[in-house]
């Protein structure tokens, strides 16, 4: 999946996975391996990506985060895996 000129996300099989991995695949269901997080360009779509998640069988561990300049929301998908999707309104952010 392309996600912008410099980003590329890959979502492979456990199988496929296991041909490049040099170490046993973790169990990210009972334990955190990486926290991904993703910038979108409004809270719209920041909505729509994770109810896409959603309909796919992902789950969002908690509510939406509202920071004042910042709308944040957690999915993790069906492998347990997860992702901070966020949108940043540099004009809100706080200057102290």
């Amino acid at each position: 999946m392309v996600w912008s000129e410099h980003i590329f996300v890959m979502l492979l099989t456990h199988e496929k996975f296991a041909n490049f991995a040099t170490k046993p695949i973790a169990d990210t269901k009972s334990s955190v391996a990486g926290l991904f997080s993703l910038a979108l360009d409004s809270v719209d779509e920041v909505n729509s990506m994770v109810n896409n998640g959603l309909k796919a069988g992902g789950t969002e561990p908690s509510e939406m985060k509202d920071y004042g300049f910042m709308q944040q929301r957690t999915i993790e998908d069906f492998d347990g895996h997860t992702w901070e999707v966020f949108y940043m309104d540099m004009s809100k952010l706080p200057t102290e």
